[in-house]
């Protein structure tokens, strides 16, 4: 799984003239199954998005076509991380520790 952390590194108008092709890009994801969960941070600096899926080379290359990306007013950081506890209702995203 993944923690992708966008922030924002142009003015929040240009970001907001992004919005509508970001959440586009969003859905595709989300239709996929590679998106979990997503929303703004407070304050509006940026975002985080959870994702799943077994390939850190994938998931960059997810973030690399984010309209936002290509607009030039975000960056990712992308955290991976094993989730070996969720809410009952995520169960299925559980994983196991590698040995």
């Amino acid at each position: 799984m993944f923690v992708l952390e966008l922030t924002y590194t142009g003015p929040i108008e240009r970001v907001d003239a992004l919005l509508e092709a970001h959440v586009a890009w969003l859905d595709e994801h989300y239709a996929s199954g590679t998106f979990i969960a997503s929303g703004r941070k407070n304050p509006r600096d940026g975002g985080v998005i959870l994702a799943v899926g077994d390939d850190r080379a994938r998931i960059e290359k997810i973030t690399s076509t984010d309209p936002f990306v290509a607009g030039g007013v975000c960056e990712y950081r992308i955290t991976e991380f094993v989730a070996t506890r969720t809410a009952p209702e995520l169960s299925a995203y559980r994983q196991q520790p590698p040995a």
